[in-house]
């Protein structure tokens, strides 16, 4: 979490460039494709509540690493992972001592077929399926995981030519809705949409078969001056936020 100081100097902040702006800011959030519906109903409350406007752009972590390395305008980073905010920080790119935890994922194996994903995971020991797609692990923590726990349950050489793989779960969740691939492992926070469960079956990966999904926020150079993007870094700390975020599938 972020550290007292940093919250107190940038509220001071905030109010101080508030006072200087009559018109209400806009943010540009380079947002990780697992938390994109999660962050859709989090811009609409902080649109309503501040004023300012967030525009929303999301993709796989690892592209953002690369596109913000080349002067991408994005000013808030919302991570799949831990290393990526770090290592901007550490680069000079993002503001030191901003980083903070915002969500913990989880994964999930998920298939629209109501009863081919058991309560254990089972399935993947079996040629039950075709396909089963995983995000690209070198671009996505989600894909990472994915390998990982495939790796753990000594299934990764039984299915490996049947592996389908998508830039980020997003796409991954497309491959599956579609019928391209049965089974997919993607984020559980997709399988909410407007507070209700997707249709089809799906087994909640133990946290204990890959490393842990915690998700870092920073807030990058370019939008250390801009009240909103440090008014959303603050409200996505909130009791509001955190209430948003558990709803849709995630711990914090």
């Amino acid at each position: 979490m972020l550290r007292r100081n940093w919250i107190w100097c940038w509220s001071l902040l905030w109010l101080s460039l508030e006072g200087q702006c009559a018109r209400a800011a806009e943010v540009q959030v380079a947002v990780a494709a697992n938390f994109s519906g999660t962050m859709l109903a989090l811009t609409q409350v902080f649109q309503q509540e501040s004023g300012h406007q967030a525009r929303l752009v999301t993709g796989a972590t690892g592209k953002f690493y690369a596109q913000i390395k080349n002067g991408a305008p994005f000013q808030i980073l919302l991570a799949a992972d831990t290393q990526t905010p770090l290592l901007l920080e550490k680069e000079g790119l993002a503001v030191p001592g901003t980083r903070f935890t915002y969500a913990v994922g989880r994964l999930v194996l998920w298939s629209k077929q109501a009863e081919l994903v058991d309560a254990r995971g089972e399935v993947l020991r079996t040629t039950q399926f075709k396909r089963l797609a995983i995000a690209d692990p070198r671009l996505a923590p989600y894909g990472a995981a994915a390998m990982q726990t495939l790796e753990h349950m000594g299934v990764l050489a039984q299915v490996k030519d049947r592996l389908v793989q998508g830039d980020s779960v997003a796409q991954v969740y497309q491959f599956v809705a579609s019928g391209n691939a049965e089974v997919g492992l993607i984020a559980r926070s997709q399988l909410i949409v407007d507070g209700k469960p997707v249709a089809g079956s799906a087994w909640l990966v133990p946290e204990a078969l890959h490393s842990p999904l915690r998700q870092d926020a920073v807030l990058l150079k370019s939008g250390q001056a801009n009240p909103a993007a440090i008014a959303l870094m603050l409200f996505l700390q909130s009791p509001r936020a955190r209430s948003v975020m558990r709803e849709h599938g995630y711990n914090n």
